[in-house]
């Protein structure tokens, strides 16, 4: 053993930043365990927190971790490959250098992964013209000539979304049948006015280090400036389940089940951030981390109080 700490957090994203402000400042003897890949680092800002609106998302976390820092909390470069459950209800943790240290309690911030769909162009503009949320970026794309890529029907409901930020809409149907599409999704399309096309998309056609179309398998090519898609959500959630925590199935992945502060189904073990699920942006994360941590505080505040009255 080469530390002991009360709380461990493992990821060192938005979550686990705010998770560990808030151990920092109460006193407790705080690691932060991050492996350095962060869910948005393709975005050149973020957008939607306020006070932080268009701050590049590196800036906001060297800032957030000079921050903790300030309260003695640790931060190593690393990553946690297994964490045990000891016998008092602890947990021992072994970091990818070899280091195996001891903490009371955990906070699992370890996020997700955003698969992109296997179409040339689209992991290489990913962030910058190519777009997946317009709650992040829309405002930045209004009135550009948008294009959806589908990948399942769900891209309907994405292309009426970004609608409300442009009116000049293409959903490229790409692997969705014409048939797939309800009586409902051809009507709201149709209000929306949202071009449908059909076939495969090939390519994306990029001048100037700009989007500029979207050349499907026949040749043909559509004027697009932005493409949305929808990338499939991986959680990094393989610790957990190496924990025993419970998890459930949803559309966009396996996720712990947790409580309204984070808990999981192991005592001792929150979750926060998209750890703890797909739709958490900057701002939400924040909040869970914080809360995560003020109440694990408090568990181990009358944890150690229970015990004092018990030894008289």
């Amino acid at each position: 053993m080469t530390g002991t700490y009360e709380v461990a957090v493992i990821g060192g994203g938005t979550a686990g930043l705010s998770a560990a402000l808030v151990l920092g400042r109460a006193r407790r003897r705080t690691l932060v365990v991050d492996a350095g890949e962060p869910r948005n680092a393709p975005a050149a800002h973020l957008h939607g927190y306020l006070t932080r609106d268009g701050m590049p998302p590196a800036e906001f976390l060297a800032k957030g971790r000079r921050e903790v820092e300030g309260y003695g909390v640790e931060i190593v470069r690393d990553r946690v490959v297994d964490a045990v459950r000891d016998g008092a209800g602890e947990f021992d943790v072994t970091l990818g250098a070899g280091r195996t240290v001891h903490a009371r309690r955990l906070i699992v911030t370890t996020g997700l992964v955003d698969e992109l769909p296997s179409v040339p162009g689209v992991a290489e503009r990913f962030g910058r013209d190519v777009l997946h949320c317009p709650y992040c970026h829309g405002w930045e794309v209004r009135d550009e000539a948008f294009g959806v890529l589908a990948g399942t029907p769900m891209g309907v409901h994405q292309a009426l979304m970004v609608g409300q930020w442009s009116k000049d809409v293409t959903l490229f149907l790409h692997t969705v049948a014409e048939d797939e599409l309800s009586d409902e999704d051809r009507r709201r399309l149709a209000a929306a006015g949202v071009a449908v096309v059909p076939g495969e998309v090939a390519e994306l056609v990029v001048g100037d280090d700009r989007l500029t179309g979207v050349r499907l398998v026949d040749g043909t090519v559509y004027d697009r400036s932005v493409l949305f898609v929808a990338p499939r959500p991986v959680p990094r959630t393989g610790l957990l389940d190496r924990l025993g925590a419970e998890l459930r199935e949803t559309p966009f992945g396996s996720y712990p089940v947790v409580d309204p502060t984070g808990l999981t189904s192991v005592p001792g073990v929150w979750a926060a951030g998209n750890a703890a699920g797909f739709a958490e942006q900057v701002v939400n994360a924040a909040s869970g981390g914080y809360r995560a941590a003020a109440t694990l505080n408090g568990e181990l505040l009358f944890t150690d109080l229970d015990a004092a009255v018990a030894r008289g």
